[in-house]
């Protein structure tokens, strides 16, 4: 099974942005420096808490102070950009990592991110322009390894026209490091995710979000299942991404005492349930639709969805886990800004590393 990370990334408003992008930097080092296979990092233009509008700058510097693990856009929101300008950015930054480098989509989710770019939820707008997008960016590569012409496209979002080469050095150039290109994930949330659809009918990375219960993870395969049978692809587990809430202490009542009084609780008291009870999608937590939205609380979550424990408690919750949802292929730690308490999280990345992931090595 593959380690990852997912960083968010997650810090209090109002610490200074440079600051906070230090942590970052750290943590990935860290994580590279445990063995962790890869880490992904998220795109928010518009939270206070999750504030990185350009994840690939972020990679491009972790590039050069980190050895062999992964880096990949978790996710890169398709609505956000004009295709052209992505494909380039991240063909170049494909090339500046020499192919240590994932590229993860989605059709956003973050209301201020919407409002931004002025997207139309009603309609399923997002999702639409997810599918033209990536399409897109798909035909630059292939016309810039060619240094051909020929691709245009106008919408109400976009226009652009690739000019034709010129002998003199004029062509659309900028292709991937990777053949045909870099793997693509693409994220989940909702149940029957319609971007897990996707990820099934083209053979893409299947990635489950953090905050959905058993039932949604196992609607998010079939969706996976539901895509690769229109395509003729086959679907593997293997590839299947999970992302949890993970904290790791000596004893499971260390751990559990100090996830509920440390970064990852704070998240969730001052943004998370804020956030999802102000948009109406407080139901995304929920196994069963008639527990009441009151119930949902830091308790609630702490003995129902995340994983908190003992390196022998975590290893037992992940095979369960595995067994649940009929199997996947790699689990993904949620990363908090821990402020002055930075050693407890680092210190539960290098228990999940070196005493979980171990007791995990068996499954299928």
């Amino acid at each position: 099974m593959k380690l990852g990370m997912f960083l968010m990334p997650m810090h209090p408003p109002g610490k200074p942005h440079a600051q906070s992008y230090d942590v970052d930097l750290e943590t990935l080092i860290w994580a590279d420096e445990l063995g962790f296979d890869e880490a992904w990092i998220g795109e928010h233009f518009t939270s206070q808490w999750e504030n990185i509008p350009a994840p690939d700058l972020m990679i491009a510097a972790a590039l050069q102070r980190t050895r062999r693990i992964r880096l990949g856009t978790g996710v890169a929101c398709l609505p956000n950009h004009h295709p052209v300008v992505l494909a380039h950015r991240i063909a170049q930054l494909d090339q500046m990592a020499k192919g240590r480098f994932n590229f993860g989509i989605g059709s956003g989710g973050f209301p201020g991110d919407f409002e931004l770019f002025r997207i139309d939820l009603t309609n399923g707008e997002h999702r639409t322009i997810t599918r033209e997008a990536i399409d897109l960016v798909l035909q630059v590569w292939e016309r810039a390894r060619a240094h051909a012409d020929g691709l245009e496209s106008e919408t109400d979002r976009w226009k652009f026209k690739l000019p034709q080469p010129r002998d003199w050095g004029l062509a659309v150039h900028m292709a991937p490091y990777q053949q045909p290109h870099p793997p693509i994930a693409v994220a989940g949330l909702t149940t029957k995710s319609e971007t897990l659809v996707l990820a099934g009918e083209r053979g893409w990375i299947p990635m489950s979000i953090n905050f959905v219960p058993i039932p949604t993870l196992v609607s998010h395969w079939q969706a996976v299942e539901e895509g690769a049978a229109r395509t003729g692809q086959t679907p593997r587990r293997s590839e299947w991404r999970i992302a949890r809430d993970i904290y790791i202490a000596e004893t499971t009542e260390q751990a559990r005492r100090e996830a509920k009084a440390g970064a990852q609780a704070a998240v969730y008291h001052d943004y998370f349930l804020p956030l999802l009870r102000a948009v109406k999608q407080i139901y995304l937590f929920k196994p069963d639709p008639s527990i009441p939205d009151e119930a949902i609380t830091i308790d609630w979550l702490l003995d129902n969805l995340w994983i908190v424990g003992s390196p022998d408690e975590v290893a037992r919750r992940l095979r369960e886990l595995h067994a649940q949802v009929g199997g996947f292929g790699g689990i993904l730690q949620l990363n908090y800004d821990w402020g002055d308490q930075q050693e407890k999280n680092f210190r539960s990345m290098e228990l999940l590393a070196k005493k979980v992931m171990p007791q995990l090595a068996s499954l299928p």
